[in-house]
């Protein structure tokens, strides 16, 4: 569990869970408040509707509001200010850029927390960010009579939009078995990293600083077996048939055109972009930093994600690598 402060005594946080589990299970004849409509809120948003539920949602972007709104089959209202989402919510989901988002939006007289009025509502943060933030949040919204856990998603944007996401939670096993069948709605799998708040984030940066040096090698391999002759298509295949095989090879390959529908066969648009990759890989370093571990391989990939985005790639899906190093060999011959 997190620190309890003084003025919240241990007893309050199971009163809060119950008071959120009353609401959620009521959820799909209440409302649900989501905030950040980016390339992954905006299909989690979605389904969110679609599973049958009442969702007020808000972002800075209005075309990503009217994007939602279309898609929901009539269950997504408009919320004209961030905090405007949270009354009448039995949960709230927030899916924002970085911690210092989350900070500006949950903390404060204006607030997501201050909103909540300490009626026990859940909130469920899907950010990528630094699990210390997510621990000082949780204190705040304990303070403020509110319940708060970390839930960081894996599985790309293509996962996002068919509900196949996987959940890492960080916080109570009471609140996240609360939050669970909202997660449910949104992707395939939920798992509890661990009762303290800010173990959701912690195996997200384990697991990105790990995806990124797999799809660096795999876009290596296919750049080698190009200029042996191999067709792309058949090296895919033996590598997904073989030991070589990963999610990287297999579902989210970076050669255009070996993978329908992924980022690479849109000129590497969309997706998860290389600036956001370079963030989680300075978060894995500055944790592994912090506990003395060598982390020798997430070092160099954060090197190569900061030279791709030095070199006006920021915007790109992060299998932009395979493109770079076709581009960089061009430019040698």
């Amino acid at each position: 569990y997190p620190r309890v402060p003084q003025t919240m005594p241990a007893r309050n946080l199971l009163r809060l869970t119950l008071v959120a589990r009353r609401s959620v299970s009521t959820a799909s004849a209440s409302q649900l408040g989501f905030i950040g409509l980016g390339n992954m809120g905006a299909s989690m948003a979605t389904n969110l509707a679609k599973a049958g539920h009442q969702v007020r949602v808000f972002d800075v972007s209005r075309a990503a509001i009217d994007a939602v709104v279309a898609g929901s089959e009539g269950r997504a209202s408009v919320a004209s200010s961030a905090n405007e989402v949270v009354p009448g919510a039995s949960a709230v989901v927030t899916m924002l850029p970085s911690s210092k988002e989350v900070t500006q939006i949950y903390s404060g007289s204006d607030g997501l927390l201050a909103a909540s009025k300490g009626n026990g509502t859940l909130f469920i943060d899907s950010t990528t960010g630094e699990p210390g933030v997510c621990e000082k949040i949780a204190e705040e919204a304990q303070q403020a009579g509110a319940v708060y856990i970390d839930a960081p998603v894996s599985g790309g944007v293509v996962a996002a939009k068919n509900a196949q996401l996987t959940f890492m939670c960080g916080g109570p096993k009471s609140a996240f078995d609360i939050a669970a069948p909202l997660l449910a709605a949104m992707g395939k799998k939920s798992i509890h990293c661990g009762d303290k708040v800010g173990s959701g984030e912690a195996a997200k940066i384990c697991n990105n600083m790990l995806l990124a040096v797999s799809m660096l090698g795999t876009c290596e391999a296919m750049a080698l077996g190009k200029h042996l002759g191999l067709n792309p298509n058949n090296l895919a295949e033996v590598l997904n048939a073989s030991s070589g095989r990963c999610w990287s090879s297999e579902v989210y390959n970076p050669v255009p055109g070996v993978v329908p529908g992924v980022p690479s066969s849109r000129d590497y648009d969309g997706g998860f972009l290389c600036a956001l990759m370079l963030k989680d890989l300075r978060l894995a370093q500055a944790a592994a930093a912090q506990n003395q571990v060598s982390t020798v391989m997430g070092g160099l990939a954060c090197q190569i994600y900061s030279l791709m985005c030095a070199h006006g790639l920021a915007a790109k899906d992060f299998s932009v690598f395979y493109k770079f190093l076709q581009d960089q060999q061009n430019k040698s011959n």
